[in-house]
């Protein structure tokens, strides 16, 4: 277990590597956050300002707590919503992360461009994950307390099986049915070793948000003692750094998933990796 952490560390790392060396990769998922905070907002203020809460309330409370079916169709569309902003930016930072390693210089035109040329694919795969999302928020609401731990399991599997899907999507060009065959085929192919790597990225974020930590602790301090101007000054400092972090950690995740998939797919060792690496996060099942 130690030396599968130690190589997830260095798959971390890695992946840093190509932030670091490419830093143009973290418009992706700013743009994404960005993106995500405009889909709420447009269906926030309709629901804010035309619903009457009180009566969704008293409607549930006539059916077993069940929500009128309207709530489940805006639900469903906020999902599609979301999905589709997230996939696309996730499409477009994988199409960049591939670029780089495969020796060519990439670009936000390009990235964006590619995921484009994908859309059809993406909208596919949004609309799949928007059906799913909201069948497992049925099964959490159906079944009260067990629903929360079936909703959780189905999930997590469901979570491990689409794993490499949007690599697939956006080098495969396949369909969201075909996609999933194709990542389930990848993850097992591995023994599913592939996540490891993940725990490592985890671990190096963390350590990051310990300094991000410490300034809203700082600023809550210095404000307790009066230097109010201060403390809120840290406090914003603070949640810009906050924000950042969530964009580098989105920005490795998606980098390493890229270079997992593009190792897993035709054992093609990314530049920024190492043969190493891969060699001893991937245990292929003919061995």
């Amino acid at each position: 277990m130690f030396d599968k952490l130690s190589n997830g560390m260095s798959l971390a790392r890695s992946s840093w590597g190509v932030l670091a060396q490419d830093k143009k990769l973290i418009w992706f998922p700013l743009v994404s956050g960005l993106m995500f905070v405009l889909v709420v907002a447009s269906f926030a203020v309709p629901l804010a300002t035309l619903v009457d809460w009180a009566q969704v309330k008293q409607h549930a409370e006539h059916h077993n707590g069940k929500p009128p079916a309207w709530v489940y169709a805006v639900g469903f569309a906020f999902y599609f919503a979301t999905y589709s902003v997230m996939i696309f930016c996730n499409a477009a930072l994988v199409s960049c992360a591939m670029m780089r390693f495969n020796g060519r210089e990439p670009s936000l035109s390009a990235g964006f461009g590619m995921a484009m040329s994908r859309l059809p694919q993406i909208l596919a795969w949004a609309l799949v994950s928007a059906t799913v999302g909201v069948l497992l928020q049925i099964i959490e609401s159906a079944y009260e307390d067990a629903g929360y731990y079936i909703s959780l399991v189905l999930g997590t599997a469901w979570s491990v099986m689409t794993f490499f899907v949007v690599p697939v999507l956006v080098v495969e060009k396949t369909g969201p049915v075909a996609s999933v065959g194709r990542s389930v085929s990848l993850v097992r192919q591995t023994w599913g070793e592939a996540l490891v790597g993940r725990m490592g990225i985890n671990f190096f974020l963390f350590l990051l948000a310990i300094p991000v930590f410490l300034l809203f602790v700082g600023g809550a301090l210095v404000m307790a003692k009066g230097a109010v101007p201060l403390g809120a000054a840290l406090i914003a400092v603070g949640v810009v750094a906050g924000l950042l972090h969530m964009a580098v950690s989105s920005a490795l995740n998606t980098i390493l998933l890229a270079a997992l998939y593009q190792y897993a797919a035709d054992r093609n060792v990314p530049t920024g990796f190492s043969a190493d690496q891969f060699e001893s996060a991937f245990q292929s099942k003919n061995r």
